[in-house]
């Protein structure tokens, strides 16, 4: 298995991208600054995380949405699941729409 610049194995490092959703993304998209794999989860744990927070506060803001809460609670409930999961066996599991934003955007962002 290949380390990364955090010292961590590659898939240990994907699989912690998503631990804490957006905010472990953060983290590691800051630290890791040379694999590609872990940045790439790292940015999509940001995406799809991110989103379903900004999602989650725009439909309590709503009495309509409030019912749609807990189901987009079981959405990303299953989605951290899948993702964490994917990242510990170290596969790249790439999302439809947040995989194709995280690719693109991992090459353009540079910290």
């Amino acid at each position: 298995m290949s380390k990364t610049s955090t010292g961590l194995e590659k898939h240990v490092a994907s699989g912690l991208c998503y631990v804490f959703g957006w905010l472990s993304g953060l983290v590691f998209l800051l630290v890791e600054k040379e694999n590609k794999e872990v940045r790439f989860h790292a940015m999509q744990s940001i995406i799809v995380f991110g989103g379903f927070n900004v999602l989650n506060i725009a439909l309590s803001i709503s009495l309509v949405g409030i019912p749609l809460i807990p189901i987009l609670g079981v959405v990303a409930l299953v989605l951290w699941v899948l993702l964490m999961v994917k990242g510990f066996q170290g596969e790249q599991y790439k999302l439809p729409i947040a995989g194709d934003l995280a690719e693109k955007w991992i090459g353009q962002i540079k910290i």
